[in-house]
């Protein structure tokens, strides 16, 4: 059984986050909530951790992968960013978005889409997933928590972990999540296109 933290969603203990760090920093598996559903997450590194959540998913090969960050400060590092994409990402982060982003070669090609070569990008506003984030000191690898054949995501953590407990190290409790994902949005070619509709207001990337 992983361990299992009930978390402030809105004043997350520090004690906690850093030691949820620590477990990700150790290759680590972690469940965690965000502003849309609950999410898996690990280090950027860790492809053994990788491999983990593609089995628990059964990801396929070209799976679009995201890099959580605390906020905007990181991008530049992880993704190239053109002055009109900086603006959307300023104007709708944090928020229940992920930004799909030519990457950069600090992003592990494990995690880059194998043609396009790009990468998610989210900021969260979630206090939990970005203190989580902060205590890492660096991006967490990330995707939805939806299981093979689930229609819907588990919006409440302890349903998670009587799913999947034996299958990750930890889960953080932070109240219930949305059942919906994030809206996702590509900004490939600094031109918005709406991939996924979630949480987020996809109509304000929509022409017309």
């Amino acid at each position: 059984m992983s361990q299992y933290f009930e978390v402030h969603p809105q004043t997350p203990q520090p004690r906690l986050m850093k030691q949820a760090a620590e477990i990700i920093r150790k290759g680590g598996v972690v469940v965690y909530p965000t502003d849309s559903t609950y999410a898996l997450g690990c280090a950027m590194g860790e492809k053994a951790a990788i491999d983990r959540i593609r089995q628990i998913r059964q990801l396929a090969d070209d799976h679009n992968f995201t890099l959580m960050c605390r906020d905007l400060s990181d991008i530049g590092t992880y993704a190239k960013v053109e002055n009109s994409a900086y603006r959307l990402l300023k104007a709708f982060t944090p928020g229940p978005y992920t930004f799909v982003l030519r990457a950069t070669s600090e992003v592990p090609r494990r995690l880059q889409h194998p043609r396009r070569k790009t990468i998610g990008i989210r900021v969260p506003d979630h206090a939990i997933a970005r203190a989580l984030a902060e205590h890492v000191g660096e991006p967490i690898m990330t995707t939805s928590l939806l299981l093979p054949g689930q229609s819907d995501p588990f919006p409440e953590a302890p349903e998670i972990a009587d799913a999947i407990g034996k299958q990750v190290d930890l889960i953080i409790d932070g109240g219930p999540c949305e059942l919906e994902p994030s809206t996702v949005v590509d900004l490939y070619d600094g031109v918005p296109k709406v991939l996924r509709r979630g949480v987020g207001d996809a109509s304000v990337f929509e022409e017309g």
